[in-house]
């Protein structure tokens, strides 16, 4: 059976970046006990384009999955991090994700509040007028 570390590398194979040549791959593991996996996409307009992560995300989302636990990214930077666009998403879908950042020699693990303190959430929408 495939780790995440391992689907998140060959996700990163897959990758679709013919402008900026920068290979990104992730896999989550949700809550529903299996692991998804996807790859950066872009497009000749920028804004069409979607991070690795939020491939991964949105993959098992549409499957049915609502929470993640953990999710693996490795890019063709020695440590690639997720962007501000893809932590603020995954606060959305999870309540204590661990989020790996596999480089050449090890994996960095941290908790998404570290990567994005004071993270807008679903509780700044609860507010009354």
């Amino acid at each position: 059976m495939m780790t995440l570390f391992e689907m998140a590398k060959e996700y990163q194979t897959k990758a679709y970046a013919p402008y900026s040549n920068f290979r990104v791959g992730a896999a989550v593991l949700a809550d529903d006990g299996k692991m998804y996996g996807g790859c950066n996409i872009e497009t000749a307009s920028f804004g069409g384009t979607i991070c690795a992560e939020r491939v991964a995300m949105t993959k098992a989302i549409s499957q049915g999955a609502t929470k993640m636990k953990q999710i693996a990214v490795i890019g063709d930077a020695d440590y690639t991090y997720p962007c501000g666009i893809c932590r603020q998403f995954m606060t959305e879908f999870s309540d204590d994700l661990i989020v790996h950042i596999i480089g050449p020699d090890d994996v960095r693990s941290y908790h998404l509040d570290e990567l994005l303190p004071f993270a807008f959430t679903s509780e700044e929408m609860k507010h009354e007028l």
